[in-house]
């Protein structure tokens, strides 16, 4: 019980076993939640996460806990309809669990430490499952490494869900250039260099895009270089007082009038792709990570002993 999983920012409490089993019990986890809690705690401290910035910062984001593998099934993950929401004992407990964890053991109080301006629900918790059995592609852990059949917790520091309902998109292409012009406007419409961002597709757009031929890293790359824009298209003043910093606008040459163009995403890479949700509606959630250029914090798996 005394066996250190982690330095839990932003105070850097000693998050051993039984801290967190304590805070799994407080938010109604049975026993064998603990392994996925205990994994996602852990991927939450690693560095890569930045817990103590997305504790302090203004914005809404917060970890979002996304399980891999057999275990779902094991554990009744909800990973289907209304995956977002209410009803599934192991989705609201899980994510509870964690937001408890980074309250009590790491002292991420609000109005203390945690000082976003609006929060939003999944401060309270938040965690969904993938998918896999409806998706027509590798699985999210798969994509990064770990086999079909290992269980895995990815966190991911990210605002609420945004949902794009496209019901009359049948290719690729017109799927994916409306959930670009949506994800336009993540942050504002401006903003360019941002980090890990997640697209949940529900099994029906993710069929429309496979049945299209297309893999992940298609998809990737069409909605990377359709959300460039030229330099000129992000000068502040030009369309609302947001946009390129003078440090960013002295790096090309031609300035103001440069031709340009400036990625909203950092790499393709920095889109992570999923399905889950039901099996009917033809809806596309985007989950903003952090919004701001540079913005540290990294989705971090961890394998569930």
């Amino acid at each position: 019980p005394d066996e250190l999983i982690a330095e839990m920012p932003p105070r850097y409490g000693r998050a051993t076993v039984q801290r967190i089993a304590i805070n799994a019990v407080m938010a109604g986890c049975r026993p064998d939640y603990l392994p996925v809690v205990l994994a996602a705690v852990e991927a939450m401290c690693d560095d890569r996460f930045c817990l103590l910035g997305v504790s302090g910062t203004t914005d809404a984001v917060a970890p979002l806990v996304i399980v891999n593998g057999p275990i779902r099934r094991a554990l009744d993950i909800n990973a289907g309809a209304g995956v977002f929401g209410p009803g599934w004992r192991a989705n609201a407990t899980i994510g509870r669990a964690v937001r408890l964890c980074w309250v009590n053991i790491g002292g991420a109080q609000p109005g203390v430490i945690s000082m976003s301006t609006f929060g939003g629900p999944s401060r309270y918790g938040a965690c969904i499952g993938e998918n896999e059995e409806a998706s027509p592609w590798e699985p999210l852990h798969v994509e990064h490494g770990f086999d079909r059949a290992d269980s895995t917790v990815a966190v991911m520091a990210a605002e609420a869900p945004q949902v794009v309902a496209d019901t009359r998109s049948r290719t690729a292409p017109d799927l994916l250039s409306t959930i670009a012009r949506s994800l336009e406007v993540v942050a504002h419409h401006k903003a360019v260099g941002l980090g890990d961002t997640a697209l949940v597709f529900s099994p029906e757009h993710a069929k429309t895009l496979a049945d299209d031929g297309w893999s992940k890293a298609q998809a990737r790359q069409f909605l990377w270089r359709r959300l460039r824009k030229p330099v000129r298209d992000l000068m502040p003043g030009r369309d609302g007082g947001e946009g390129l910093s003078d440090e960013m606008l002295a790096t090309f040459p031609d300035g103001t009038r440069s031709e340009t163009l400036v990625p909203k995403f950092r790499t393709p890479e920095s889109l992570k792709l999923l399905v889950a949700g039901g099996t009917a509606g033809r809806f596309t959630a985007i989950v903003p990570g952090w919004p701001f250029r540079d913005a540290p914090s990294r989705l971090v798996f961890r394998p569930i002993a």
